[in-house]
């Protein structure tokens, strides 16, 4: 299990220093193809092409530090820095947005001519399958790995594909028309696509530094429960779940049998962590309240032979999300 783990942190570092390194050679080639062309449209595919090397960068630095194993000052670990990653990219991606607006406002008013465009669109093309290859690389292996960063930084990449794609359209459609106008207006539109992807990214993590609800990863541990539910165990309630980096934190409570011995009790709860461990990882953080059985829950139950059963079961309690993560309170209990 140990392995796994540092065979995973090692796939990480290896993908994200290799988006790094491509990615300068490519953003070098966007810059030579703007110098070539003096195209306001590849200005902003190229601007945008610092952000990926700058948040490669800070990527990187982030999936280093969220490796480190907790300690007294950081007992859940150091995994939310990826969402200090993925919120870092997404303000520069709005900041470069900004950068492209300025620039191609003049282009769209006051148009001049492209030389060597030709050229230019040859580069791109290049340069735009090179960039699909290593962003569908990284989401994939971010997805495989459980890292935020990863995902992120592959998505952003990817972003930068489909705008460059807008890029080459809006390039041909000049060398077939003469309009050197679109050069500017398709540089505008390019910044607005990259402003709402910053914008996202930005929520997300967000989203993720606020510990708000995941109702993937909820619904992943629901099918888990489903899938090896036992009549022992009658029913499961106020569950809790969120990432940190590659690690999943998550609390329940469990109710079972009130003349269950404690050590059975412990079995059952040992059992359920293996399960846990063997879905997510060695490094899961799992924390479960057991509590016994009341009267309320004897419909719901199918424990059975059960001395102290005041009513027959009508049907199991069905562990979807929306009655997992609930309170007693607020079941049918």
């Amino acid at each position: 299990m140990a392995s796994t783990a540092t065979s995973q942190q090692k796939t990480r570092l290896i993908a994200i220093s290799l988006s790094f390194i491509v990615g300068l050679g490519l953003m070098a080639l966007k810059f030579y193809a703007y110098w070539l062309t003096n195209s306001s449209a590849i200005l902003s595919d190229a601007l945008e092409s610092i952000i990926n090397v700058v948040a490669s960068a800070f990527a990187l630095g982030s999936i280093i530090f969220a490796a480190k194993s907790p300690d007294p000052s950081h007992p859940y670990g150091h995994g939310k820095i990826e969402f200090f990653s993925a919120g870092f990219e997404g303000a520069l991606i709005i900041l470069a947005a900004g950068g492209i607006f300025y620039q191609a406002w003049p282009q769209l008013l006051h148009p001049h001519g492209l030389p060597h465009l030709t050229g230019g669109i040859f580069i791109l093309v290049g340069v735009n399958a090179v960039n699909l290859a290593l962003g569908l690389g990284l989401v994939a292996v971010g997805k495989r790995t459980r890292s935020l960063a990863l995902i992120a930084d592959g998505k952003h990449i990817l972003t930068d594909v489909y705008t460059t794609l807008g890029v080459l359209l809006g390039l041909e459609l000049v060398l077939l028309t003469g309009w050197h106008w679109m050069d500017g207006a398709v540089a505008l539109l390019v910044g607005l696509n990259i402003l709402v992807t910053g914008a996202k990214l930005v929520r997300q993590a967000f989203a993720g530094l606020m510990d708000a609800s995941d109702p993937l990863l909820l619904q992943e541990i629901s099918g888990i429960l489903q899938k090896h539910r036992k009549s022992i165990w009658i029913d499961v309630h106020q569950l809790r779940a969120r990432r940190s980096g590659d690690v999943i934190h998550l609390d329940f409570h469990l109710i079972l049998p009130k003349d269950l011995p404690l050590e059975e009790g412990h079995r059952e709860v040992k059992d359920l962590e293996k399960i846990f461990k063997a879905h997510f990882g060695p490094a899961a953080d799992i924390l479960i309240h057991l509590d016994p059985c009341e009267e309320p829950t004897c419909p719901v139950c199918g424990f059975d032979p059960c001395r102290h059963r005041q009513a027959e079961t009508r049907q199991l309690s069905l562990w979807q999300t929306e009655v997992i993560t609930s309170k007693p309170e607020e079941s049918d209990q």
